[in-house]
Formats: structure tokens, sequence, C-alpha cells
């Protein structure tokens, strides 16, 4: 199934479409307006960390495991490894409400309900970053969906990370959103909401940062779910 999934990403690229980029002035794009309800929407996070904050040099010699800071600063800052987890809040059609993330092994199905799935869990910011598909043959089925990112755990630092969210229809443009406003104590962000009404697919930037986890963000949407504390072990696997 991800063989197949990546092949119609990559046929998609080979076309040569456009992108479009959502921004504060001009947020929003329909699906439903370009042809893009069918087939498997893809939506994929990825990131790396500023380059300024890679290496400091002191002394005449580069010491990797110090940040530079981007602006004048009399102390600096360590290095840290940035976790960023792709998820999403769902609301279905008939009432039905969740979260797909790879905390807690909530991954999601493509041929059930949700009709969400994420295919795994990137901890270090790899060139393939993480990715989830939603199927949109069953976009009735739809009533929102809210794309957010999270830091599991460790320091907080959006603000040192370049972070882009993709979404590639099955065909048309791809979407992008990047995550470039600074908010250096946040541990969440919001960012975008896709909405199914009267039959109308759009896809809103949404880019809202919150420093709390996913109940912060459900209060803040109103999904209305409970929430608890989740784990991860050591070598990456959902508990």
């Amino acid at each position: 199934m991800w063989d197949y999934l990546r092949r119609s990403r990559q046929a998609v690229e080979a076309a040569g479409l456009h992108k479009v980029t959502l921004t504060k002035a001009s947020p929003l794009v329909s699906l439903t307006d370009q042809g893009a309800v069918t087939g498997h929407l893809q939506i994929n996070l990825h990131w790396t960390m500023r380059q300024a904050d890679l290496v400091q040099q002191r002394g005449g010699l580069l010491r990797p495991g110090l940040f530079r800071p981007t602006q004048p600063q009399v102390s600096t800052r360590p290095m840290v490894n940035v976790d960023l987890d792709l998820a999403c809040m769902y609301e279905l059609a008939d009432g039905s409400r969740g979260v797909v993330q790879p905390l807690g092994n909530l991954l999601g199905d493509l041929r059930r309900p949700p009709y969400i799935k994420i295919s795994g869990d990137d901890r270090y910011g790899a060139p393939s970053g993480e990715t989830m598909y939603i199927n949109l043959d069953k976009r009735d089925s739809f009533k929102r969906l809210l794309v957010f990112v999270y830091i599991y755990d460790g320091t907080p630092a959006f603000d040192r990370t370049h972070a882009v969210v993709t979404l590639f229809p099955y065909v048309g443009p791809r979407i992008e959103v990047a995550l470039d406003e600074r908010a250096p104590q946040a541990r969440s962000c919001a960012v975008v909401m896709i909405e199914n009404k009267d039959g109308n697919l759009t896809v809103r930037r949404e880019v809202r940062y919150v420093y709390g986890f996913q109940a912060e963000l459900d209060r803040l949407y109103g999904f209305g779910m409970q929430w608890q504390r989740g784990y991860k072990t050591p070598q990456g696997t959902p508990e």
C-alpha cells in the first residue's frame, strides 16, 4: 500500500504541477474547486534545524554541541533534538471523534473509519519526514479534520526549526504551509483545518501555536474529547 501511495505522489510531482502556498493574507483553498476530492490526500511534515543554530565558533574551533543564536545574545543555547509529530483530530459526519497520532499507536485506517492513516514516526527530521494519508473517496464521512504538529518531549523549539507541512492531493497542485512564526515556548501548533461544508471540501491555514498538547488544542477547537498523558519507548515505538 505504501509503495502505491508513494508512486502516486511521485506521479503528481513529475507532472510539474505548481504549488499553492497558504498564508495569512491567503489562507483558504478549495479542493472541490480544483477537482481534488478523490483518491488519497497525502500530508507530509518535514523539518530541519535552522542553520544559524548548528555550530558555534570558539577559540578557532567549531564545536558542534553548541548553537549560535540568530540574534546577538550574551549566552549560547545548547544543542537539542527536536521530535516533531504529525497528527490529526477528526470529527466525522456521524458525530464520532478521535485522533490519529503516533502516541498510543493510534495510527488510523484508510479502509475503515476514520479513513485516515499515519505511516510512522520520524524522530529526527529525516528527509522523508512524517506522512499521513486521508481517503478522500470517503469525503462524505468527514465533517472536519484538524491537522496539527506537536513536540513530544524535550525542549520546545519551534523557533529553532524550519518546519513545513505539505498536502499532496491525488490531482492538482500541492498545498504548502510553513510553520515560520517564532513561538519559542509552544509545544503544539494547529496547522490546517480541512472541512466539508455542503459538499465543498476546503483547506484553511491555521498556524496557531499553543503552550500545551492535544488537550489544549481540543479546548481551542471544541472537539470535546478526554485526554491522558502518552509515552513513547526509547526506540520510538508508541505505547
